[in-house]
């Protein structure tokens, strides 16, 4: 059997030991840095002992268990291991290995096992939540009037995060109005070299519109429950998954309620590429992150203005989304998952407290009631 060496390796030392972790694998082991001369010498398919020859001083016996670890840790891999190391390194390599290894170390994160506040926390030993300089001199700046009847002031406010809804169906104009303006173009533009380039109502670096949604249609008149991709040049719904289900859902979302009770699930992934082509360095990476934060917004901000509540997370089983929704987790993986429907209005007064301070303006302290 041919070895080599895993392209997706990072080594390092943590707490005095050696560190090797491959990323797209998973693990994390401590070893003896001779396991880097090793895996050195396996740069192309080689057997084992052929690559024990170049090691006249190592125990033939000792070499071949050593490589069997390796092969076990997924540090070397054999062609019968399967192509996604070689398709991982491909599709990532300009982001590699800075957000490759970020990326990929910390997908299938187990929410159920991480706590949720630590002890240092619960102590009351908190980072501040506010920020100030209290020797800088200070400019107060005046309450400017403004419209608060006007409806994106009152949309803002509204705004929340929630996490129980009406088991009622949506209007179908209603959903389709919200992924129109979220996910569909609202223009489109001359990129020049780059062809023809879309614009949505959210920031997207360089126009390139790498975000893709998957929505899980639950309850929606006139359309049948199941998963769906939205085509958003065609404004479109295309059936991927008839069987899918408000239990699933919530499942790859680690079972959180909102999920299994929202109308709508939308799995938001990201075509690694349409990025990457235009963008080789790996700080494009955040660019990524943060086009799909800008989405998130733009979808909690329409859904309350749609008369919907909104709901976002990050905590997901990501390998069994990916696989639910088709893709391969590579070339095009899940970065966020964002959920509406009509709130239950348990607690949930018409105009916030945020708005009716506002209003008052009791945001900020007087000059006099800082004195």
């Amino acid at each position: 059997m041919l070895l080599r060496r895993a392209h997706n390796l990072v080594c390092y030392w943590r707490d005095g030991s050696f560190v090797i972790q491959n990323y797209l694998a998973g693990p994390e082991v401590s070893l003896a840095p001779v396991a880097a001369e090793i895996l050195a010498a396996f740069s192309e398919w080689a057997s084992v002992d052929d690559v024990a020859a170049s090691f006249p001083d190592s125990d033939p016996d000792s070499f071949r268990a050593a490589a069997g670890e390796l092969h076990k840790y997924g540090f070397l891999v054999s062609a019968e291991d399967g192509d996604r190391d070689a398709e991982l390194a491909e599709t990532w390599q300009t982001w590699s290995p800075e957000a490759t290894a970020l990326h990929f170390s910390s997908k299938d994160a187990d929410y159920t096992e991480s706590a949720e506040v630590n002890e240092d926390f619960r102590a009351g030993r908190r980072t501040a939540l506010f920020k100030n300089y209290p020797d800088a001199d200070r400019v107060l700046l005046p309450r400017s009037p403004i419209d608060l009847d006007a409806s994106f002031v009152r949309t803002l406010y509204q705004r929340r995060t929630h996490r129980s809804f009406k088991q009622v169906d949506l209007p179908l104009s209603t959903l389709s109005g919200l992924l129109s303006m979220v996910f569909g173009p609202s223009e489109f533009l001359d990129g020049q070299d780059f062809g023809a380039l879309m614009k949505r109502t959210s920031a997207s670096g360089g126009a390139r519109q790498e975000l893709e949604a998957y929505v899980g249609v639950f309850a929606v008149d006139g359309i049948a429950p199941g998963l769906y991709h939205y085509n958003c040049l065609e404004h479109s719904l295309e059936l991927l998954d008839a069987e899918f289900t408000r239990e699933q859902a919530a499942h790859l979302s680690f079972d959180q309620a909102a999920v299994g009770e929202a109308a709508i699930t939308v799995f938001v992934t990201a075509v690694v590429e349409r990025m990457s082509s235009k963008y080789r360095a790996p700080r494009a990476y955040r660019v990524m992150l943060m086009n799909a934060g800008h989405l998130g917004q733009t979808f909690a901000l329409t859904a309350t203005a749609l008369g919907l509540g909104p709901f976002q997370t990050l905590a997901f089983r990501d390998s069994e989304l990916e696989d639910a929704l088709g893709v391969d987790g590579i070339r095009e993986t899940a970065l966020y998952v964002l959920a509406a429907g009509l709130p239950d209005g348990r607690g949930e007064p018409h105009y916030t407290a945020g708005l009716a301070a506002f209003q008052k303006a009791e945001l900020y302290p007087s000059k006099e009631q800082r004195r």
